[in-house]
């Protein structure tokens, strides 16, 4: 395996349609929507030697249902191979569809939504208790905010003024059943985290660069948490599943995954 030190937000895409067509496994919609995200947290703020370093930063990929997005980060990174990438979905694989601890890199096993956070919440406090400078950064989607245990988590790291507590909300405004602001509307978003005690930053969720500069600039030393509402588009880089709904499931046919293939290609992410 391989080592790189920066992720191509390109190159994440198309691992997620590939390993996604030819497994005929859905959720690619919300896996493209994080590759940018993903892709500047593993290009240089998350400090991670290695995926076992007891120092590391702790990652949780609360939207569970991305994980083919991350594991294609693992792989580009050089921590998983490309015969186990080629192993997502197949019985006995470690990849499944949403992240297991038993994978080297996957910190927290999640796919239970809205309980990313409290994990992040916990794990923040614990290194303030042991004395250590890691922090903790958890991936949610917007629509993870309906959910109650995120505001109670909410409450307690602002109470304890978790500063080494970074959530990042993917806000592509699309859940299974719908668009979320007929679910349940929640804007304005940034407004309802800092009403509960936090640094909020609004971000083009597809800028790396600049993302990773708002990253950058939180001091997770002192102060309260931090949430970055990450503006993105659901199906990124494909035209044909950008804002769609059936592609949180749905699986591609062999031509549409080569229509797929050539936007990203061409340089529709």
């Amino acid at each position: 395996m391989r080592k790189a030190s920066s992720v191509d937000p390109r190159r994440v895409r198309e691992l997620v349609l590939e390993r996604s067509w030819k497994a005929h496994v859905g959720h690619i919609g919300c896996s493209l929507s994080v590759a940018d995200i993903l892709a500047a947290l593993y290009s240089g703020v998350l400090r991670v030697p290695r995926p076992k370093d007891p120092d590391r930063d702790r990652f949780i990929l609360s939207k569970g249902h991305a994980a083919l997005a991350l594991y294609a980060v693992f792989h580009l990174k050089g921590w998983i191979s490309r015969k186990t990438l080629d192993s997502y979905c197949r019985d006995g694989s470690l990849l499944g569809v949403h992240p297991e601890r038993a994978l080297a890199g996957v910190d927290f096993s999640t796919g239970s939504l809205g309980q990313g956070l409290s994990y992040g919440a916990g794990a923040a406090l614990a290194a303030r208790l042991q004395r250590s400078g890691r922090r903790a950064y958890v991936l949610l989607s917007d629509a993870e905010c309906d959910e109650g245990a995120v505001w109670e988590t909410a409450m307690f790291a602002a109470h304890h003024r978790l500063a080494n507590l970074v959530a990042i909300v993917d806000l592509n405004g699309q859940q299974a059943m719908g668009y979320t602001k007929d679910v349940l509307d929640l804007s304005p978003l940034a407004q309802r985290w800092r009403a509960f005690g936090w640094e909020a930053v609004e971000v083009d969720g597809h800028d790396a660069p600049r993302l990773t500069r708002a990253l950058a600039r939180l001091d997770t030393r002192s102060g309260p948490p931090h949430v970055l509402i990450a503006r993105t588009v659901f199906g990124k880089g494909v035209p044909y599943m950008e804002g769609q709904i059936k592609w949180h499931y749905w699986p591609m046919s062999e031509d549409e995954y080569e229509e797929a293939l050539r936007a990203v290609r061409s340089g529709g992410a």
